[in-house]
C-alpha cells in the first residue's frame, strides 16, 4: 500500500498527464474478484487513465508510470487503448461498492470518506488499515487518490447496534486523523447531517461567517434545514 500511494504522489509531482487515478486495497480487490469473476492479484491496485495529444505521448506516459510503480514494488501492469478494452479494465472499479456488499449478503454499506494532502495520503491510509484489523465485519478502502480522497466501506448488519456503533467509532477516527493531517472531513460525499459535528474543528471561526451568510440569505432556514449548519449556530 505504501508503494502504491508513493507511486501516485510521484506521478503527480512529476506532472504526468493523468485523467484519473483510483486505488483499491487488497480486500476490495478480493471482493471484486469474487463478485465479477475476475482474477486480479489480491494486492493494493492502482487504476490510471492517461490522456494526451497523441497515442505515442500517452504510451510514453503510461510506460513511465509503469517504471515508477515497478520501483516501488509493483509487479504487474496491464493497459489498453481501445474503448471496450479500457471499460473492461475499469469494471473492477465501477463494481467496487456492490462487490463489497456481496462479501456479506443481507447487510448494508456504512460509508465515509475523507480527503488529505497528497503528502499525507500514505500515512492516513496505512493508519486506517490498522484500524480495520480485527473488525467483526468487512472493511474495504477505495479512492480517487489523485486528489487525496479515499472512501471506507463497512459492510454491517444495521440491526446490530453494537456493529453500528463500532462502524461509527472507526469512521470518526478516520475523520479525526484526516483533520490532524490538514485534510477535510469529506472530499466527495458531502457534509449533510452526518458530519456537521466536525465542521467547527475543521473551519474554526470561519464557520461563524458561513452561518452569518446562511442566516442573511435564508432567515427562515428553509433551504436544507438541519444540514451542514446546526440551528443552534444560526440562532445563537
Amino acid at each position: 500500500m505504501k508503494g502504491a500511494v508513493e507511486t501516485v504522489i510521484e506521478t503527480i509531482q512529476l506532472g504526468v498527464s493523468v485523467a484519473r487515478i483510483e486505488l483499491l486495497d487488497e480486500i476490495q480487490i478480493e471482493a471484486v474478484n469474487r463478485n465479477s469473476k475476475t482474477t486480479l492479484p489480491v494486492t493494493p491496485t492502482l487504476f490510471f487513465e492517461f490522456h494526451g495529444m497523441s497515442e505515442r505521448y500517452v504510451t510514453e506516459q503510461a510506460e513511465f508510470v509503469q517504471s515508477l510503480a515497478h520501483e516501488r514494488g509493483g509487479h504487474s501492469f496491464e493497459w489498453a487503448t481501445r474503448w471496450e478494452d479500457r471499460e473492461k479494465l475499469w469494471q473492477a472499479r465501477h463494481a467496487a461498492y456492490y462487490a463489497s456488499l456481496a462479501l456479506r449478503p443481507g447487510c448494508q454499506g456504512f460509508i465515509s470518506d475523507v480527503c488529505v494532502p497528497i503528502s499525507a495520503l500514505a500515512e492516513c491510509i496505512l493508519e486506517t488499515q490498522k484500524d480495520h484489523v480485527g473488525l467483526p465485519f468487512p472493511a474495504t478502502i477505495l479512492g480517487h487518490v489523485g486528489d487525496g480522497n479515499f472512501h471506507v466501506i463497512y459492510v454491517v448488519d444495521t440491526r446490530n447496534e453494537r456493529e453500528m456503533e463500532r462502524a461509527r467509532e472507526i469512521a470518526e477516527r478516520v475523520v479525526t486523523r484526516a483533520l490532524t493531517m490538514g485534510g477535510t472531513c469529506t472530499g466527495e460525499h458531502g457534509v449533510g447531517y452526518g458530519k456537521i459535528k466536525y465542521l467547527e474543528a475543521e473551519h474554526g471561526q470561519a464557520l461563524r461567517v458561513m452561518c452569518a451568510v446562511k442566516q442573511a440569505l435564508d432567515p427562515d432556514n428553509r433551504m436544507n434545514p438541519g444540514k451542514i449548519v446546526e440551528p443552534r449556530m444560526l440562532y445563537s
